[in-house]
C-alpha cells in the first residue's frame, strides 16, 4: 500500500485543493481504488491572484508567463507543505505527487477535421499543430519546482500526452471512474461541476466509455455575483434559490455556440468570458439579481441534461440509476436542484461522498490516481471518452532531490 498526494486548482480558479489516499496496484498493474484519507483547501496568495486571472484574459507577456509558471510551482509546493505540516505527513512517506497545475489557456481538438485527415497528413508532426486541427493547452507550475522543494516524486501536465493523439484530454475524470466502477456490470454516470461542469459514463469495458464537458457548471453564476454583488459566489444559493427562472433568458444561454460544437464538446472559461457575461446583463439587467442567478443555475441544469442526451445512446441512460456529483457546484443546491429536475427521472443524482470522496475532493484524487499510474507506467487517458487514436502514459516527472545518488543532501 502507497500513500500518494493529488492536488487541484480548476478552471473555477477558487482555491487549491490537496489530499492524501492510500492506494495499491491490481494484479493487472492498474491501480485498485483509492481509499481518501485527508484533504485540505487553501486560498491563493493575494497577490498571484491577478496575475492568474490576467493570464486567463491573455493580458500576460512572454515575460510574465515565464516567471508565472515558477511562481505558481512555488505557491503549489507552499500549500503542499502546509498541508503535511497539519497532518504531520512525511513527505518522505508520500510515493508520488500528481497535479495538472494551473490551465490558462485550452484549445480543443477539431475532432470531425482529424477524423478525415488521411495517414499521410498526419504522419507530418509539425503540421497537426502549424496548420492542423489538434488540440493544445497551457498549464503554469513548473514540475521541478515543486518536486524539489516539497522533496516528492511530482506528476503534473496531463494533457498533453492525450493532445498529441487527437485527444480532448477533458476531461481527465473518465479514468478514475474507470478505477472506482469497472468491477460494476451496468454503467455509471458520474458530473464533475467545476468552472465547467463535465460528465462522464463508466463501464467495465473502456471502449464503450463516454466523457465530455457539458458546459458551464460555476463560471457563469459566480462571474455574475463578482458583477452584481461584488463577491466571489453566491453563498448557499441563497439568492438564486429565492429567484425564477427567466425562460427568455434560459433560451438566449442554450444558444450559446458551445453547442453547435460536434460532440464530443469541450469548453474552456473563455467561452463565458467578461464580454459574454457583459452581453448578458446587457439584455437581462432588467430582472432582479435573484432571477439572474436563478436562470445561471438552471442554464448549468439544462446544459448538463442536454449534453447527456446529446452524447451517450438512449439504451445507456435508461439502463443508469446514479449519477455521482463532486467539484465545488455540489455546494450550490439550485445548482443540483436543477440538474436533478432536468435529467432523465431513471437517474438518482447524489454526491462522490456516498463512494468515500468528498466532493471537493474528487478531482485531487483523480490526479494523484493518474500519478500514480503514471509511475507505474500505466496509461491514464480514456479513448473512448477523449477521442484520442490510443492509449497514452499522461504527464511530466520530476523527480524529488532525495533520491541524489549517493545519497548527497542539498
Amino acid at each position: 500500500m502507497d500513500l500518494i498526494m493529488g492536488m487541484n486548482s480548476g478552471s473555477s480558479f477558487d482555491g487549491i485543493d490537496v489530499i492524501l489516499a492510500e492506494i495499491e496496484r491490481d494484479e493487472d498493474g492498474f491501480p485498485k481504488p483509492p481509499k481518501f484519507l485527508k484533504g485540505g483547501s487553501y486560498d491563493w496568495p493575494e497577490e498571484v491572484v491577478p496575475l492568474v486571472r490576467g493570464a486567463f484574459d491573455n493580458k500576460v507577456d512572454m515575460v510574465g508567463l515565464n516567471r508565472l509558471n515558477y511562481i505558481c510551482g512555488a505557491v503549489f509546493a507552499e500549500k503542499g507543505k502546509q498541508f503535511m505540516e497539519e497532518n504531520d505527513i512525511n513527505p518522505l512517506d508520500v510515493k508520488v505527487l500528481g497535479l495538472d497545475t494551473q490551465t490558462i489557456y485550452q484549445e480543443q481538438p477539431e475532432h470531425d477535421r482529424i477524423a478525415a485527415m488521411s495517414d499521410v497528413e498526419k504522419a507530418d508532426w509539425v503540421h497537426r499543430w502549424l496548420n492542423g486541427p489538434y488540440p493544445a493547452g497551457t498549464q503554469m507550475g513548473d514540475t521541478s519546482v515543486i518536486a524539489n522543494l516539497l522533496n516528492i516524486d511530482t506528476v503534473t501536465h496531463f494533457r498533453p500526452a492525450d493532445h498529441v493523439w487527437g485527444g480532448a484530454a477533458a476531461p481527465l475524470m473518465p479514468y478514475l471512474d474507470w478505477i472506482l466502477f469497472r468491477g460494476s456490470d451496468k454503467p455509471t454516470m458520474t458530473l464533475n461541476i467545476g468552472g465547467i461542469a463535465n460528465l462522464h459514463v463508466a463501464m467495465k469495458d473502456k471502449s464503450k466509455m463516454f466523457g465530455f464537458d457539458t458546459g458551464p457548471g460555476n463560471t457563469i453564476s459566480n462571474s455574475l455575483c463578482r458583477k452584481l454583488i461584488g463577491k466571489e459566489y453566491d453563498k448557499d444559493a441563497e439568492l438564486a434559490m429565492a429567484g425564477n427562472v427567466d425562460a427568455e433568458m434560459l433560451d438566449f444561454f442554450m444558444h450559446h455556440p458551445f453547442f453547435d460544437r460536434p460532440v464530443p464538446r469541450s469548453g474552456w472559461i473563455a467561452d463565458y468570458d467578461d464580454a459574454y457575461i457583459d452581453e448578458v446583463l446587457e439584455r437581462f439587467g432588467h430582472l432582479s439579481v435573484n432571477d439572474i442567478l436563478a436562470t445561471a443555475c438552471a442554464f448549468t441544469g439544462e446544459a448538463v441534461a442536454k449534453s447527456m442526451v446529446d452524447n451517450v445512446p438512449a439504451d445507456v441512460i435508461a439502463q443508469t440509476d446514479t449519477l455521482y456529483a463532486s467539484g465545488g457546484g455540489v455546494r450550490n443546491p439550485r445548482i443540483m436542484k436543477e440538474i436533478q429536475e432536468r435529467i432523465p427521472a431513471n437517474i438518482r443524482l447524489t454526491t462522490s461522498a456516498e463512494l468515500g470522496i468528498p466532493p471537493e475532493y474528487k478531482e485531487a484524487v483523480k490526479f494523484a490516481t493518474i500519478a500514480y499510474s503514471t509511475i507505474n507506467c500505466m496509461p491514464g487517458n480514456i479513448p473512448a471518452a477523449g477521442h484520442a487514436s490510443q492509449y497514452s502514459i499522461l504527464g511530466k516527472i520530476a523527480l524529488a532531490p532525495r533520491h541524489i545518488a549517493g545519497g548527497a543532501s542539498l
